[in-house]
């Protein structure tokens, strides 16, 4: 195991961008030294970083802002545009990384907590895992992009629902939406989220950004338009280094090496 940039909130670890969001000590809401740390760190991603981990370190993935701070603010208005502003800066950056994003989602994820979960490409919970938008509660509108995010996943209809009712959303329901990958013992989620994102980081990075380029642009384009694009894309992978080591170990039958190919 290799692991460089050691700092609380932000380490590489064999290839992973590890981020983390949210600690038992700030009360698994979201920590803004954690967000702050993680927009720096996508925004000079080297070649060394094949996949983003996306944790909290409490019980909680991350329980949402931190009301009680809210609360105390001289200027709420003031200092929650202040957090929202930096909180989109790490959602834009998040957006813009080529390479896989991975979410473990122990406990719960709540307000901008969900938000996150709605960006990850891949997302890994337990049986434990709950989701809820949080907002109405507090009587406050989403962040984080959820009113961008949430209707492509689960639809404009369902999306409106779950955010004006301010539903919880189980385990089984938020994988029957689409919104949580899949599920694994809650005692493995951290775990699993690590193999995953290492797996992940070990495959044609290439490749990667080519399918999270296609899945970003099918929201808006035709079906002819995205077709010249796969046909595009399938033919320049075809000859950089992952594309023509991919199709000759398939030929020689033997396991594709993607090591040093960004």
């Amino acid at each position: 195991m290799t692991s460089t940039e050691q700092t609380e909130y932000v380490t590489t670890v064999d290839g992973v961008l590890q981020i983390t969001i949210a600690t038992g000590a700030n009360g698994t809401s979201m920590d803004f030294a954690g967000i702050t740390a993680g927009t720096a760190a996508l925004g000079s991603l080297g070649s060394d970083v094949g996949a983003v981990l996306l944790r909290g370190t409490g019980a909680n993935f991350c329980a949402g802002g931190n009301v009680r701070g809210f609360a105390a603010a001289q200027d709420r208005s003031a200092h929650i545009r202040g957090l929202a502003t930096d909180l989109h800066e790490f959602v834009r950056a998040l957006d813009a990384t080529a390479v896989p994003v991975v979410a473990a989602v122990q406990g719960w994820a709540t307000g901008a907590g969900m938000s996150l979960v709605c960006l990850a490409d891949i997302a890994l919970g337990g049986p434990g895992t709950k989701l809820r938008p949080a907002y109405p509660g507090i009587g406050l509108s989403p962040d984080g992009g959820m009113s961008w995010t949430l209707p492509r996943l689960v639809g404009a209809g369902r999306a409106a629902e779950i955010l004006l009712t301010d539903a919880v959303l189980d385990a089984d329901e938020a994988v029957r939406l689409g919104i949580v990958s899949r599920l694994v013992p809650d005692a493995e989620i951290a775990d699993e989220a690590q193999r995953l994102a290492r797996t992940i980081a070990t495959g044609p990075r290439s490749t990667y950004a080519n399918i999270k380029s296609l899945l970003r642009q099918s929201n808006s384009a035709t079906l002819s338009d995205q077709l010249d694009s796969e046909r595009d894309a399938i033919a320049a992978a075809a000859n950089t280094p992952a594309g023509r080591e991919g199709v000759d170990a398939f030929v020689a039958k033997r396991q594709p090496d993607y090591t040093g190919f960004a």
